[in-house]
């Protein structure tokens, strides 16, 4: 048997999983500590435990060899390069061509599990520790050939590449930067975080006066996104593909808080590069993550894995590199996450059942059950999802699936959560304990939920999506994350979305005020503010997640209003911003019912404050870029009845109502 060896590009660091048999792709890690000190280039690795086993190939590490660092080194789909590297430098190269890596794909893409009667793909490797290895023997393709068709293909992908980001970059170069622009980017190159002598992401504050950063000083998959899009439309994606290889590899593949964390496919919500001292005064450095176990409330991040998917299209849109979505291990990563959020479970809804503090709104605010922002993005994410998965055999059930969800979400979203002067009044009218299939009042809400602020706050001209739905229970909190990107989704209909930025122009003073935007309105109050938040001295009203202002918000804002054609809003709204932002140094927050002041604890040169502003200006700068970023309405979906798909014998289907708020 031919044994395939690793060659080593560049010295590995090394990433701290919790758990003791933590793995990547259904395979335990290798056990190896990388060693050196600040006057030596050499290193030391030490092997232990049980030899290694990678994506399925079996190979064997001896105690000279340096693992590889890169993230585009070690699992590239096309091709990999193993070696044996001896102590005098020479090394010996096999390269395992795209046959070997397409045999992978299949094997790491085992089917058998269920959504419904439905089956879609299982994505780890059935038997766990004990399954078998795939192990290559034997090489028969012409090794020049194989050469040659990888460098041509190379070849063309470098090119694409290049007139991507060529383009960006003379489109940058047209106009000239504002002192406060410049000061901002110097701010945004100022927080990047290295690993492996690499760009892997920007800190979420970087004030050098805080003394006490908390988590703070941490790369969080949701506040790296805006930082992402300003490098993408920069011209600068390496920052933005390294981060997304790394936290891939930072994915949950086992329960990582006590015995009852979420299982595989969990994102984390931030990791921190960490340098651990060892033997001998050397130290090796780790990326750390944070599944939740840390953070405060001790709560896991649901909306990480759906960041990571939208931001993930959003790369390959901008920068052309579609080579990356096409990876095993990135098809891997975007499984895993689906089949986290696509699994059965006791909830009839189509929507995410969620606990409080699971997204942007890390605290207790009453947002637990299904809260608008989650189901927003899971539709993003299910959306981007169907564009890059790879149609294979192994794949249909699993698009099928998808299509499923979107279709019943989509309906789901836009008929119970919508309320305006109409659905207001028609609520305010409602019967109780209604019982049958034809009930009106499906979730028996009881008018007296309606509060008295809304009654005179609604425009007659505009609407939004209310902020959570249960049963008894609507939240007519205006959430405004989760209206936004039901825009730039296409989640709301287009009249929907049209509305609400009628409703967000009616109501400015409210929800823009002094700085731009409201995360909610209105806020909590009084023994209201006891009760559901548990008197948090942070979410005091009007300040934080409770009515506070978040400039970062700019930017989804900026997204939404240029795809609805109403960019004099978003730009009415950055200059806002760009009066105030610098002067007070960038906070994350304001506070007060108008947002005139800065945060009570909010933290300054906040970098997604930064970036969020950044990415508007560029957005407006060049409003063909935005049209990669957002969808527009999908009428296949309406043709999608997901009551068909049951054994019930249903014939009445909601499916013409919901045609009928589009094709009018």
């Amino acid at each position: 048997m031919n044994t395939i060896r690793f060659m080593a590009t560049k010295p590995c660091c090394r990433i701290l999983i919790h758990g003791r048999n933590s793995a990547f792709l259904g395979f335990p890690f290798p056990q190896f500590h990388r060693s050196f000190t600040s006057n030596s280039p050499n290193y030391r690795l030490n092997f232990h435990s049980y030899p290694p086993r990678i994506l399925g190939f079996r190979f064997e590490i001896n105690q000279t060899q340096k693992p590889v660092c890169d993230p585009n080194s070690i699992w590239r789909q096309s091709r990999a390069f193993l070696t044996n590297c001896t102590g005098n430098g020479m090394c010996r190269a096999v390269r395992v061509i795209a046959s070997v890596a397409s045999n992978v794909r299949n094997y790491s893409s085992s089917v058998e599990t269920r959504l419904n009667d439905n089956n879609f793909e299982r994505i780890y490797v059935q038997g766990g520790l004990n399954a078998k290895p795939l192990v290559v023997q034997k090489i028969d393709r012409d090794e020049n050939i194989a050469r040659d068709e990888e460098n041509t293909v190379e070849f063309a992908r470098e090119n694409e590449n290049n007139l991507h980001l060529g383009a960006l970059n003379e489109a940058e170069a047209v106009r000239e930067e504002s002192e406060i622009e410049k000061e901002a980017w110097k701010l945004l190159q100022n927080a990047v975080v290295s690993y492996c002598s690499s760009p892997v992401g920007t800190v979420a504050a970087n004030d050098p006066n805080d003394k006490q950063p908390l988590n703070y000083d941490q790369v969080f998959i949701r506040d790296f996104v805006p930082s992402a899009l300003a490098f993408l439309l920069k011209g600068e994606g390496e920052i933005v593909k390294n981060f997304l290889l790394h936290t891939l590899q930072l994915q949950s593949w086992e329960k990582t808080v006590d015995c009852y964390s979420p299982g595989q496919g969990l994102m984390p919500a931030s990791f921190k590069v960490r340098m651990v001292p060892l033997e001998d005064s050397k130290f090796e450095e780790v990326l750390d993550p944070d599944f939740g176990e840390s953070a405060i409330g001790r709560v896991a991040p649901v909306d990480s894995g759906l960041w990571w998917i939208i931001l993930l299209r959003a790369y390959g849109k901008i920068t052309g590199d579609y080579a990356l979505q096409e990876r095993v291990d990135v098809q891997t990563g975007i499984k895993l996450i689906l089949n986290l959020c696509l699994s059965d479970g006791f909830d009839m809804f189509p929507s995410l059942l969620v606990t409080d503090g699971s997204c942007m709104i890390d605290r207790r605010m009453g947002i637990h059950g299904h809260p608008l922002e989650i189901q927003a993005l899971f539709y993003s994410a299910l959306r981007c999802s169907r564009e890059m998965l790879a149609l294979d055999d192994g794949s249909k059930n699993l698009v099928r699936a998808i299509n499923n969800r979107l279709s019943a979400l989509s309906f789901h979203i836009r008929e119970y959560y919508w309320v305006d002067m109409r659905k207001i009044n028609e609520i305010y009218r409602y019967k109780t304990e209604e019982y049958s299939t034809e009930a009106t009042n499906k979730f028996n809400i009881y008018p007296e939920q309606i509060p008295n602020w809304l009654m005179d706050w609604i425009p007659e001209k505009g609407g939004y999506l209310i902020g959570n739905l249960q049963p008894a229970h609507m939240d007519f909190r205006f959430f405004t994350l989760g209206n936004l990107w039901s825009i730039v989704s296409s989640l709301g209909t287009p009249q929907q979305n049209e509305a609400i930025l009628n409703l967000i122009e009616a109501k400015w003073d409210d929800l823009v005020g002094h700085m731009p935007l409201k995360i909610c309105y209105p806020a909590l109050e009084y023994e209201e503010w006891r009760i559901i938040t548990g008197s948090d001295p942070k979410n005091t009203p009007w300040s934080y997640h409770n009515g506070g202002s978040w400039p970062t918000l700019l930017w989804q804002f900026t997204l939404a209003c240029i795809k609805m054609g109403r960019a004099e809003l978003a730009r009415k709204a950055v200059c806002l911003a760009e009066k105030r932002l610098l002067v007070d140094r960038w906070p994350e927050y304001y506070d007060t019912r108008n947002g005139k002041y800065v945060g009570k604890q909010a933290r300054l040169y906040q970098t997604w404050t930064v970036a969020g502003f950044l990415t508007s200006k560029m957005l407006l700068e060049n409003p063909e870029m935005a049209s990669l970023l957002f969808w527009e309405e999908d009428y296949d979906l309406l043709e999608i009845c997901v009551c068909a798909l049951s054994k019930t014998g249903r014939k009445k289907c909601s499916r013409g109502a919901a045609k009928s708020q589009i094709l009018v």
